[in-house]
């Protein structure tokens, strides 16, 4: 008697087979969720749906953001903005990168700067604010000042966690390879304390453009904060809403440029992102 052939066998995935990884990244996908939300406001805004009074439709939005670019209003704002953001993010970004690299590298450095920053990351950089302004003035300096502020403590906080978190083996290994001091921050250091540099550098970033929309409110005469707080002073919602994309859109393309200057120069690692 023959028997019946097999069920042929299920086939085996290979060990390298990624089938728990998300898949392939989406084309734009960063723009696919803003997308979503300006299209249900569009149709919400088209239906009725919305007061315009209190959310001006977005076709109302643009053509009041054309009417500000034309006259000069909104073009000279925004280079002030970016100025501000500009000088406070590099202020902040050095002196972050300098305290955590020596907080990190050395334990004296970290027994006096660690406990000082932390104490800082502890009290509301917004509170400073009346502090500063006794202290520098009601000019451009102490708004410069809080933004390096709030940009240096998470870019502080992310690497020094990436320098204190790197594996003791490698300076066992350095160590016994005979590294000098300025090879193994170079070689093993650096590369190891990178992907937390480029987290806090993204917070510090988005931080930026946070602060800035409160202090150019207080005093300024110029800037997209003073732009809309003129605004809410004449209920011009639609010029409120001109100035919030803005800074959204400055946030969400400074983010973006940081995420690709990462990904390139990270490139050698193997994570789900990729």
């Amino acid at each position: 008697m023959v028997s019946p052939p097999a069920a042929p066998a299920a086939p085996v995935r290979g060990p390298g087979r990624r089938v728990l990884a998300p898949g392939k990244r989406l084309p734009a996908a960063r723009l696919i969720g803003p997308g979503l939300v300006l299209a249900v406001w569009a149709a919400a805004s088209a239906a009725g749906q919305l007061d315009p009074a209190a959310i001006p439709a977005p076709w109302t939005v643009l053509r009041t953001a054309g009417q500000l670019w034309s006259d000069g209003t909104l073009s000279t704002d925004v280079l002030t903005s970016l100025e501000r953001a500009a000088y406070g993010f590099a202020l902040g970004l050095t002196a972050g990168v300098v305290l955590a690299l020596a907080a990190g590298l050395s334990r004296v450095g970290e027994a006096l700067i660690d406990g000082t920053v932390q104490l800082n990351r502890a009290i509301p950089t917004l509170g400073l604010i009346p502090l500063f302004i006794l202290w520098l003035g009601i000019g451009e300096t102490f708004k410069i000042a809080i933004i390096a502020i709030v940009v240096y403590i998470p870019i502080y906080l992310n690497l020094h966690a990436a320098l204190s978190g790197i594996d003791h083996r490698y300076v066992e290994l350095a160590e016994v390879q005979g590294l000098s001091r300025i090879r193994f921050i170079r070689q093993i250091v650096v590369p190891g304390a990178l992907p937390g540099f480029f987290v806090g550098l993204r917070l510090g970033v988005t931080g930026s453009w946070l602060s800035l929309v409160v202090l150019e409110q207080i005093n300024a005469t110029s800037g997209l904060g003073y732009l809309m707080f003129q605004a809410q002073n004449y209920g011009r919602t639609d010029i409120i809403l001109v100035g919030l994309l803005i800074y959204g859109v400055f946030g969400l393309v400074s983010d973006s440029a940081v995420r690709l200057v990462e990904r390139r120069v990270l490139s050698w690692r193997r994570t789900l992102s990729n």
